[in-house]
């Protein structure tokens, strides 16, 4: 059996840019200036680098690079495939340190690499989770350090944080859809299920007063009682647990705090982003490793990030 480790694109160059050109481009390339199909050939001079070409339309030079999540990186395209593989195949991610010394790049590199591909991952063009005959657990948590809290007390000044919240709405079967909000409140939860869930859905949730304003917006609702030490119900139609979404939630929180160890909170969006893609290309939907970087690569074209951009 061959390794997925020896694949000639995670080491060559040339192999790389092809491999990338072949998803991004699958009918050919594609002018990002002008968007010309046409008049387009590869530069093949002795300075010219790997992977350039050249739209006689608009008389601009272009490599698959633009307007991608590579653009303006100088790091090695076959090191950028090797970071993909790396933080897909790991269930709980790979930290920015351990990219820095596997890849033998710098650590602030490492840190922007990784965090380019989690915008990869970031799903565009959302559709309702569920439908006729499904069922979609919702739960909230809390993780991390909010912001520091400082209140007046009659012995002086006190310090607090408070936590982030996270809503995970998560299909049983199916695909896993996370948020990050300011306040779990009632309203911006319903708000959360009435954009995300389809209306035909079966909804799971625990008794908190969180989700008690869902009943009637969907086929069903049905609250299992943790606080009587219920945690599963068997009903003639359907089985009633939050187990399924409390499961992601483990696999979250053990590399945030395993992996990651700190997140800030102007960046937990993309690291959700990046459990969400690991979750919903998961083996025991046939994805594979490789499948799952294949998958990356095509959603990197359109995503711009760059150290400018504010969060």
């Amino acid at each position: 059996m061959t390794s997925v480790l020896s694949s000639e694109h995670l080491h060559d160059e040339a192999a790389a840019y092809a491999w990338v050109e072949a998803r991004v481009w699958p009918d050919g390339p594609i002018c990002p200036h002008c968007g010309g199909i046409e008049r387009i050939s590869k530069m093949g001079g002795k300075s010219t680098r790997i992977g350039t070409y050249k739209c006689y339309g608009c008389r601009k030079p272009f490599t698959v690079k633009v307007g991608t999540v590579f653009e303006s990186s100088h790091v090695a395209m076959h090191l950028w495939l090797q970071a993909m593989l790396l933080m897909c195949s790991s269930k709980k991610g790979v930290s920015s340190n351990q990219l820095h010394r596997t890849l033998g790049v710098t650590l602030k590199t490492a840190w922007f690499m990784s965090h380019r591909i989690r915008e990869a991952m970031k799903t565009v063009g959302i559709v309702p989770l569920g439908g006729a005959g499904k069922t979609i657990e919702v739960d909230e948590t809390y993780h991390g350090d909010k912001e520091i809290v400082i209140k007046r007390t009659r012995r002086g000044k006190a310090a607090h944080s408070s936590k982030c919240a996270v809503i995970a709405l998560v299909e049983r079967g199916g695909d896993a859809r996370t948020f990050y909000v300011e306040k779990a409140d009632k309203a911006t939860i319903t708000a959360i299920m009435r954009n995300n869930i389809a209306r035909e859905t079966a909804v799971c949730t625990d008794e908190s007063r969180l989700y008690g304003s869902v009943s009637g917006e969907f086929a069903e609702h049905h609250t299992v009682m943790h606080s009587a030490k219920e945690y599963v119900r068997y009903e003639e139609s359907r089985t009633v647990h939050t187990n399924t979404v409390e499961g992601y939630f483990s696999v979250f929180k053990r590399g945030m705090k395993g992996t990651y160890q700190h997140c800030a909170e102007k960046h937990l969006h993309r690291y959700l982003a990046e459990f969400d893609f690991r979750y919903n290309n998961r083996a025991s939907l046939g994805v594979g490793d490789a499948a799952r970087a294949d998958r990356i690569v095509k959603g990197i074209v359109g995503k711009r990030l760059t150290y400018r951009t504010p969060h």
